[in-house]
């Protein structure tokens, strides 16, 4: 998609002491936004204690994680805000500001009081800075991947884009260090209290770095083109919306590439996290090294996903990720809990659980307090991680093989599954931890297969003159929405249905829908001129 303004060709001289530092610049952006978010993340279950006080503990998780969907919510609304800027004003100034914003947001989340001390107050000032860390991130991805884009040789720009993804595993890691880092330097009870708070507030270190960096580059040869052209967009939100073919461009990006590869990064970390977590009964910092390890060992695909698609071309890469998303998403969360807690899986086939409920059981996931037996036995069930099938009977009783449990009763129902071989805690003489580190892996590499191109697509689908725009909007709507809220909506349905992996089938849904909407209409675009 070509624009008007034709730059200087003299702009494109590779620079290597340049392209370095406008890689970094861009990259680091992308280490502060999702180390960010998945320090949120990681501690949503103790955020949701401390900012939303509840008797139920999966209510608590589930505001919180409404609370961390929240920023992704009005990332559209920053993509509109950002884009208008970034189109109009340029890219270097605009994503100076997202950063400084979005820096200063996280940093404060470390400073908030908690629901103890300031009451109300408390989840909605998290709230607060949630949707102004939103709104910045909303113009961060946008500017970094046309920043990079617009500086990179033509035969080498989703090498160079791709950077900017392989930064998200950076903030990953970066952000399993800060937290097992403050966990091991304090006890639990000083970590509660206040050393969660630590890593929000270090955030300011990463932010005088970027700021720093970013400070030294100069406006994108393209966009200094058109500028000094006088052919820089009056209106980019106009433009994008009346420029031929543009809105049929902008839907492909979001239902086609933002959130086929959102759903099935988000699967790769948080779905895995939770899962172990929940379902397979790993502690938290195990969990969190086995992710670690897999992330790292896949992160280099990123990278070589990105440069491959320069020479075989980014759709065929994106298909084939989403195909063998598609195949292989089940199985693996399946090799996972087998490697991480094979006595669920005998347990499962030997002694399957069922819970007869009567016909009137009225559960709400969200209720601050459950009275009555048939949603009191939902909601330990649901803590337990175990898949459990449903009856519709008169009273509430538990069944766990041939052993019945009448009305509920925690401790007898925790006996009962115990019994049957459904541990509370994964048995480490039985775990097999190269089965769960190589489902991780592979999870990971599925997301560099799709990942690692994306910016690269996104910038060369639309015109120079509202490319900060057009790119930003579907890309965030797919993130905002498709994948900010997977999370909540995975473990909601967990939770209603009983099945610990039926929250893998939102992440098919929307994975196959992306497979369909690329392979009819995404165009090619590896060999597109962006002057």
């Amino acid at each position: 998609m070509a624009s008007t303004a034709a730059p200087n060709t003299s702009e494109y001289v590779v620079d290597a002491k340049r392209d370095r530092l406008v890689i970094t610049a861009s990259a680091l952006g992308t280490v502060f936004e999702w180390y960010d978010f998945f320090l949120y993340g990681i501690l949503a279950a103790l955020l949701g204690r401390l900012f939303f006080p509840t008797d139920n503990p999966t209510a608590a998780t589930l505001a919180s994680l409404a609370a961390f969907g929240a920023g992704f919510g009005v990332r559209p609304l920053g993509a509109l805000l950002f884009g208008w800027f970034g189109d109009k004003v340029g890219r270097k100034y605009t994503f100076l500001v997202t950063i400084t914003v979005m820096g200063g947001a996280t940093a404060a989340i470390g400073f908030l009081p908690t629901f103890a001390t300031a009451g109300l107050w408390a989840p909605g000032l998290l709230v607060g800075l949630r949707l102004l860390q939103g709104l910045a991130l909303g113009g961060e991805y946008g500017g970094a991947a046309i920043y990079v884009a617009e500086h990179a040789p033509a035969n080498k720009r989703g090498q160079y884009t791709s950077w900017i993804q392989v930064s998200v595993v950076g903030g990953f890691l970066l952000c399993l260090v800060m937290v097992l880092a403050c966990r091991h330097a304090l006890t639990p009870e000083q970590f509660d209290a206040w050393g969660w708070r630590v890593p929000f507030i270090a955030s300011l270190v990463m932010l005088a770095v970027s700021l720093y960096i970013r400070l030294k580059l100069k406006e994108s040869p393209v966009f200094r083109a058109m500028k000094d052209a006088g052919q820089t967009s009056r209106n980019p939100f106009k433009d994008s919306l009346t420029y031929p073919g543009n809105l049929k461009r902008v839907a492909v990006a979001l239902f086609g590439v933002a959130a086929g590869l959102t759903v099935i990064y988000y699967t790769s970390q948080f779905g895995t996290l939770y899962f172990l977590q929940g379902t397979a009964r790993v502690g938290e910092e195990e969990a969190l090294l086995y992710m670690a390890v897999g992330a790292l060992i896949a992160a280099p695909l990123y990278v070589g996903f990105g440069a491959l698609s320069d020479r075989v071309g980014r759709k065929k890469l994106l298909l084939l990720g989403y195909g063998l998303t598609l195949v292989l998403l089940f199985p693996l969360f399946h090799m996972m809990a087998d490697g991480a807690n094979p006595a669920l899986g005998r347990a499962a086939a030997t002694s399957p659980v069922r819970l007869e409920l009567p016909a009137d059981c009225r559960f709400n996931v969200f209720a601050a307090k459950h009275t009555t037996p048939c949603a009191q036995a939902l909601n330990y069930l649901s803590k337990r991680g175990v898949s459990y099938t449903k009856q519709e009977t008169g009273q509430v009783a538990l069944n766990v093989g041939n052993q019945r449990i009448a009305g509920f009763d925690q401790t007898a129902y925790t006996a009962a599954l115990e019994a049957a071989g459904y541990p509370d805690k994964a048995d480490p003489a039985q775990k097999q931890p190269w089965k769960i580190i190589l489902a991780v892996a592979i999870m990971v590499a599925l997301s560099a297969m799709t990942y690692g191109q994306v910016a690269a697509i996104l910038v060369e689908m639309f015109p120079a003159r509202i490319r900060y725009t057009s790119m930003s909007v579907p890309y965030h709507i797919g993130s905002g929405y498709f994948g900010g809220f997977l999370p909540l909506i995975s473990q909601y349905i967990v939770v209603r249905t009983g099945d610990a992996y039926a929250g893998l089938w939102y992440t098919i849904a929307v994975v196959a829908m992306a497979f369909v909407v690329s392979a009819i209409w995404l165009p090619e675009t590896h060999r597109t001129q962006l002057d």
